[in-house]
């Protein structure tokens, strides 16, 4: 058998093509890995073996002081609040909402957040982007106390057109056997709302088509946020609840939490409640200006408003001790609102929610 070699004449170059030529620099993403092991490092915490760079990444959870240790991981994106990132160029942000967007589901479980992977993929590897996008990852995993500890970037010509790339990340945390989340809940508890930061990571779909019916451009003023640019005002990002609400737990104040994403209060609420029980939410919080913006802009109605944003509570919280657990929150930096109770209810979960007429623009 002849080799493909040998059908070439003597002295004939190859065709040059290289994975380069092809939209895919190595070397790029070489750089990319040391340019972000400084971010990662900044992260380390205890349990963690070894760095950036391995096939894979090592947890010790005994070194991380856990003892009958149960293992909960979560894994979301940011949704196309990204198109806001990538038109604006205001890339440092949506790194903590990737964080964000899975370490708040795994505290309401009751689990400390231990570690996170990353995974960005593009069409064109872009440096200063990347590592933008990633340092926010770092900053998200700091404010968790959860370390970056791998990822993968992934450069895919013809998949991702320009600057355009996505995001998605993974966390995986654990909690004592016995601490797991919700615990007990039942009527006479109260319902405790924290503020959110904005919209968070949610609804961004619905924004845009509102952004775009209003007129405005993104370096347009905010007519919700005196002296900020509406595309930096709309990519505030996404709070993380984690510190605070550990604390809480770690103090025998939570019975449940709930991360108020899609769905809304309607929608995430009950998911923590016992069947024969109900959330009945009945009064009005301080709601951010920028949700009545959006109603008003968009025409939206109150109901649809709760069922696609958060409102201005972008975390929910059962307590029997709602005088301590404010104080305590409060002292964690959270702003508090009394918003409700737990009663009896015969049949699933629900969440009835009593609110005036004006409490979107109270």
């Amino acid at each position: 058998m002849t080799s493909a070699s040998n059908d070439k004449p003597s002295g004939a170059e190859p065709n040059g093509l290289t994975y380069r030529a092809a939209g895919v620099d190595i070397d790029a993403g070489d750089a990319l890995v040391e340019a972000i092991k400084p971010l990662a490092r900044g992260t380390a915490r205890a349990g963690v073996l070894g760095g950036l760079g391995g096939f894979g990444a090592l947890f010790d959870l005994k070194a991380a002081g856990f003892h009958d240790p149960i293992l909960v991981s979560t894994t979301d994106g940011v949704g196309t609040k990204l198109r806001i990132a990538i038109e604006t160029g205001i890339h440092d942000s949506v790194g903590i909402d990737l964080v964000a967007m899975c370490v708040n589901d795994l505290i309401v479980q009751g689990a400390e957040p231990l570690f996170f992977l990353d995974y960005f993929a593009t069409g064109k590897l872009d440096l200063a982007q990347a590592r933008q996008v990633i340092a926010g990852i770092a900053e998200g995993c700091r404010q968790a106390g959860s370390s970056l500890v791998g990822g993968e970037t992934a450069e895919m010509p013809g998949m991702y057109a320009g600057g355009d790339y996505d995001l998605a990340g993974f966390a995986v945390g654990a909690a004592e056997r016995d601490t797991l989340l919700p615990q007990n809940v039942c009527p006479g508890d109260t319902l405790l709302g924290l503020a959110s930061s904005g919209p968070h990571s949610n609804g961004f779909s619905l924004i845009r088509r509102i952004v775009t019916a209003s007129g405005l451009g993104w370096d347009a003023l905010a007519p919700f946020a005196a002296g900020e640019k509406l595309g930096g005002a709309l990519m505030a990002p996404t709070k993380i609840y984690v510190r605070s609400l550990l604390a809480l737990h770690r103090a025998g104040l939570l019975k449940a939490a709930a991360h108020i994403t899609g769905g809304g209060l309607p929608g995430n609420v009950p998911r923590v409640l016992p069947e024969g029980t109900r959330a009945v939410i009945n009064s009005p919080w301080s709601v951010p200006p920028v949700f009545s913006w959006l109603a008003r802009t968009g025409g939206v109605a109150p109901a649809e408003m709760l069922r696609v944003f958060n409102c201005g509570i972008g975390m929910v919280i059962v307590t029997a001790a709602p005088e301590t657990a404010t104080a305590t929150l409060r002292a964690a930096g959270e702003i508090v609102f009394p918003i409700g109770r737990i009663e009896a209810h015969d049949g699933a979960p629900t969440a009835q929610i009593n609110l005036p007429p004006t409490w979107l623009t109270a």
